[in-house]
C-alpha cells in the first residue's frame, strides 16, 4: 500500500512546535520538583515554629498567671499592712485634744438686792467619751485649761482677781488632785479703749465685733491619770460672786513624747515608714511559707542526706545478707571438699605430690565460677579476698598434711 510521507519541512516544523512545549514540560517538571523539594524543607520547619509558638503561648500564659497571682497577693498584703497600721494607730495614740463647753450654775434664793450672786459659779465636768470611753490615756501628760469669755465690763474691771478651783475625782467621788489659780482681765487704759472703740465702731454697730476678751487659766501642765484610780470627772469652781462670764470651754491637750509624738508630728513619714515594716514582715511570712510547701523547708539538703544515709544503711544489710549467704554456699563446699584419710602417712606424702594439679584443675572450675557470680556485686574486693581464702584454705594442701584427699568425681563440680 501507498505509505503518506511527511515532507521534511512539515517535520521540521513539527520539530520546532514540540521543541518549546518540551522545554515548557521540563521546566514544569523542575519546578514542580523545585516546590516538593522546598515543600519538603518547609515542612519540618513549618512544624518547628508550630511547635515553638505554642510552647511560647504556653509560657505566656503561665508568666501571665504567675504575675496575676504574684499582684492579687502583693495587693493583698499591701492591704493587710494598712489595715495593720490604722488600727495600730487608732488603738495606740490616744486624743490629742478634746475640748468641752462648761456651764456654771449657782444657787438663786438669795436676796435679789444684793448686786451679787448667791453663791459661787460651779461645773461638772465628765471626762468620758460617749458616756463610755476614758478622754485621757493612762500614763499620758495632759495640759489642762480653762478658757473664759468675759465681758469689759466696770464689773468685771472692778472684780480685779479672781481664783478659779479644779478638783478631779474618781467613779466612786473620791477627788485624786485639786488645784487652784487666779486670774484676771487684761488692764487697759481709757484712752486704748476710746481708740479702739471708734476704730471697731462700725463692727459694734453692725455687731460683728463685741468688747470681750478671753481669758485662758492653765489649771495643769502636765497631768497624768492614775490606771488604778482612773479620772472621771472634774468640778470647777470660780471663787467670786459677781463675776460675769459669757461662757468658757475646757480644753485638754496631750503632750506626746517618744514614738506618739513622731506619730503626731510626722504622720506621712510615720505611715510610710509603718506600712512598709508590716509589708516587709508579712512578705517574709508568705516566702518562708512559700519555701515549706514548695521545697519543704528553707534548708531540703538535710533531707535529702537523711534519705541518702537511710539509701545506704539499707545497701548495707543487702551486702551483709549476700555475705551470710555467700559463707554459708562456701560451708557447704568445704563439707563436700572434706578430705578422707585412706591410707598412711608415707602413702599420702607420694600420693600428694602426683594429685596436687588433677585436684587444683578439677576443683578451681568449681569454686570460681562461684566467685565470679558473687563478685558481681558493688563490693568486689573483700569477695575476691574471700576467694583467695576458700582457694588458699580448701583446695591448696598446707606444708606438714598428711592427709591424704580423694579425688572429687564428676558430681562435685556442680
Amino acid at each position: 500500500m501507498y505509505e503518506h510521507k511527511d515532507p521534511p519541512q512539515r517535520q521540521q516544523s513539527a520539530g520546532l512546535e514540540g521543541g518549546p512545549r518540551a522545554q515548557t514540560r521540563t521546566r514544569k517538571r523542575s519546578e514542580g520538583s523545585v516546590s516538593d523539594t522546598m515543600g519538603a524543607a518547609m515542612g519540618p520547619v513549618l512544624h518547628w515554629l508550630h511547635d515553638v509558638a505554642a510552647v511560647t503561648l504556653l509560657k505566656a500564659r503561665r508568666t501571665l498567671f504567675q504575675a496575676g497571682i504574684l499582684f492579687c497577693v502583693l495587693v493583698l498584703l499591701l492591704w493587710v499592712s494598712i489595715f495593720l497600721y490604722g488600727s495600730f494607730y487608732y488603738s495606740y495614740m490616744p486624743t490629742v485634744s478634746f475640748s468641752t463647753p462648761v456651764h456654771f450654775y449657782y444657787t438663786s434664793d438669795c436676796d435679789a438686792s444684793e448686786p451679787g450672786l448667791c453663791s459661787f459659779p460651779t461645773a461638772n465636768i465628765s471626762f468620758m467619751k460617749n458616756a463610755r470611753d476614758q478622754v485621757m490615756a493612762y500614763g499620758q501628760p495632759y495640759r489642762i485649761s480653762l478658757e473664759l469669755e468675759m465681758p469689759e465690763s466696770p464689773v468685771n474691771e472692778q472684780l480685779g482677781m479672781f481664783m478659779v478651783r479644779m478638783s478631779s475625782y474618781t467613779k466612786g467621788g473620791k477627788t485624786v488632785s485639786s488645784v487652784g489659780r487666779s486670774t484676771m482681765l487684761h488692764y487697759r487704759s481709757n484712752l486704748l479703749q476710746t481708740l479702739n472703740t471708734l476704730l471697731f465702731s462700725p463692727f459694734l454697730v453692725i455687731g460683728m465685733a463685741e468688747q470681750k476678751q478671753l481669758i485662758e487659766v492653765e489649771l495643769f501642765s502636765d497631768y497624768k491619770t492614775n490606771a488604778y484610780e482612773p479620772t472621771f470627772g472634774a468640778v470647777i469652781v470660780i471663787q467670786s460672786k459677781r463675776v460675769q462670764i459669757y461662757s468658757s470651754q475646757l480644753r485638754i491637750h496631750a503632750y506626746f513624747t517618744g514614738i506618739r509624738y513622731v506619730l503626731y508630728n510626722f504622720p506621712l513619714t510615720s505611715a510610710v515608714i509603718g506600712v512598709a515594716t508590716n509589708f516587709t514582715f508579712l512578705s517574709v511570712i508568705v516566702l518562708f511559707s512559700y519555701l515549706q510547701f514548695i521545697w519543704g523547708g528553707l534548708w531540703p539538703p538535710d533531707q535529702v542526706r537523711v534519705r541518702v544515709m537511710m539509701g545506704d544503711n539499707t545497701r548495707i544489710q543487702q551486702r551483709k545478707e549476700e555475705a551470710r549467704k555467700r559463707i554459708e554456699r562456701e560451708n557447704s563446699l568445704k563439707e563436700l571438699d572434706t578430705p578422707k584419710v585412706i591410707g598412711s602417712v608415707n602413702e599420702a606424702c607420694d600420693f600428694q605430690g602426683n594429685d596436687t594439679a588433677e585436684e587444683l584443675s578439677s576443683k578451681k572450675p568449681s569454686v570460681i565460677p562461684d566467685t565470679k557470680e558473687e563478685g558481681s556485686h558493688d563490693s568486689k574486693e573483700p569477695e575476691e579476698k574471700d576467694c583467695s581464702d576458700v582457694l588458699d584454705g580448701c583446695l591448696l594442701p598446707h606444708q606438714g598434711e598428711t592427709t591424704l584427699r580423694q579425688r572429687p568425681g564428676p558430681w562435685m563440680s556442680l
